[in-house]
């Protein structure tokens, strides 16, 4: 079963939250669904080299607040701030809101973030860097920085083969059907000149353990 649910949807009301946070009645929720993904692809692609972990999108009637985490929160902000108030203004052309605020969130320890290495791993294999080499460097860096285990995952024409083929590596343990296991998990494209190469990558990074009634 751990090959067929997403780690994280799988976990959603235990121990991670939603990405977007509203509620919508009728057509509003198609509406609001696509001016969602139109931000996140609209701020991914703004700022490719910023590390983007993940945009979280806020509403409250007529005000947005958009959550910005990455791992070089100085790219997003700008100097003095000028960055996020362009952006403030391109996203209002975008979805017409007037009200936004935009919050950026610093990712403490980019490598153990399941997004930030499968990015990572992308870029690393789009500029023709060893996939293995790659891949076992990824993982020896989330295990140093506290990961209590890491999986990842590549699948497609490796290294420019004839026939497509899967390879991963595994260290630390990843227990995907523990619902208590803190599991972040990120899928990742690298855009070659023989093909995509499909990216996965699971991070556990310990039990999320409820609080007892005399703790709490």
């Amino acid at each position: 079963m751990g090959q067929k649910v997403h780690p994280i949807g799988f976990r959603i009301g235990i121990n991670k939250d939603w990405q977007s946070h509203w509620f919508a009645r009728g057509k509003d929720y198609e509406k609001f669904l696509h001016e969602d993904l139109k931000i996140r692809e609209y701020v991914r692609k703004r700022f490719k080299e910023a590390g983007i972990s993940k945009v979280i999108v806020d509403r409250a009637a007529d005000k947005l607040s958009v959550t910005i985490h990455t791992a070089r929160p100085g790219m997003v902000i700008g100097r003095r701030g000028q960055e996020v108030e362009s952006l403030r203004r391109e996203l209002t052309q975008l979805v017409g809101y007037k009200d936004i605020n935009i919050n950026v969130v610093e990712v403490r320890i980019p490598e153990t973030d399941a997004e930030l290495i499968a990015q990572n791993l992308a870029a690393r294999i789009e500029q023709r860097v060893s996939h293995r080499r790659a891949m076992k460097r990824a993982v020896e860096m989330a295990m140093r920085m506290g990961a209590k285990g890491i999986k990842v995952w590549a699948k497609g024409r490796l290294a420019g083969a004839e026939i497509a083929r899967k390879e991963w590596y595994l260290k630390g343990r990843v227990p995907l059907q523990t619902l208590r296991a803190d599991i972040d998990y990120a899928e990742a494209t690298a855009y070659t000149k023989y093909g995509t190469i499909g990216i996965k990558v699971w991070v556990y990074k310990g039990d999320i353990l409820e609080k007892s009634e005399e703790e709490e």
